[in-house]
């Protein structure tokens, strides 16, 4: 499930190899922008804000938003594609393709950054403060914390994953209001060390101990031993059914 530390990781693949290389094939698949070719222009910069990807080719910005399921997959030519392909680049041997992307969209370079001018402080940013954070995730103090944690605009980055564990890690239902919360100030910091620590592998780790099946405090563990207490994880599913909302808590240790 893509999330801040994950956008981050693609967008330094994508730097390392595009930037500097010129485009010699450019092929978007969304019919809006389909006539775009930016082929033989230079890749100047891939950056990330939050769970959103630019990149930076002459007077264009390709933006793209992975959503729930999507992806860039990088590499020496042929990289797979079927279907799900949104966009294809290629520069020289090197091809990147955007799969399944929630967002594609080619806009003006000068003012690309607009698309993500209402996201709170990147975790994962240089304009990251965690004071800022704090205060925005305050502002409406009767909000469930799992809601507020997942409001872009209060911090951007967290996804259901770290919601969930942050909520753990606090000793909070994720259905406590915000003002349950007494440290605001140490809870995003930890949002920041967990998307920090792991900004540079797929496979996430909040529990400091990275063999398989150990990395997580909860999420994905429903009936599971808490590996605290020993009381078994419960699972919420939303109304709908929708993935990016379901909760997991241990009873015992969150109040």
């Amino acid at each position: 499930m893509p999330e801040g530390d994950t956008v981050w990781h693609t967008a330094a693949a994508l730097r390392e190899q595009l930037v500097g290389r010129t485009l010699t094939r450019c092929d978007v698949r969304v019919p809006q922008f389909a006539t775009v070719d930016l082929a033989g222009q230079v890749v100047d910069e891939v950056l990330s804000r939050g769970k959103h990807l630019f990149i930076r080719v002459g007077p264009a910005s390709i933006h793209s938003h992975l959503k729930m399921d999507g992806s860039w997959r990088v590499g020496k030519r042929p990289v797979r594609v079927d279907h799900r392909a949104r966009i294809i680049l290629e520069a020289g041997n090197i091809q990147a393709v955007g799969i399944d992307l929630g967002v594609l969209e080619i806009r003006d370079r000068d003012h690309d950054v607009d698309a993500v001018a209402h996201l709170g402080p990147d975790l994962l940013g240089d304009d990251w403060d965690p004071r800022r954070a704090a205060a925005n995730l305050v502002g409406d103090p009767d909000r469930a914390l799992a809601e507020a944690l997942l409001d872009q605009r209060v911090m951007a980055g967290v996804g259901n994953v770290y919601c969930n564990e942050l909520c753990f890690v606090s000793g909070h239902l994720p259905t406590a209001p915000v003002r349950a919360v007494a440290d605001p100030l140490r809870l995003v910091s930890r949002a920041r060390d967990m998307l920090w620590v792991n900004r540079f592998r797929w496979n996430r780790c909040t529990t400091g101990d990275t063999r398989a099946g150990r990395q997580l405090w909860v999420y994905g563990r429903a009936g599971q031993s808490c590996r605290r207490c020993g009381t078994p994880i419960v699972q919420q599913n939303p109304p709908g059914g929708t993935v990016e909302r379901v909760r997991y808590w241990c009873p015992t240790c969150q109040r």
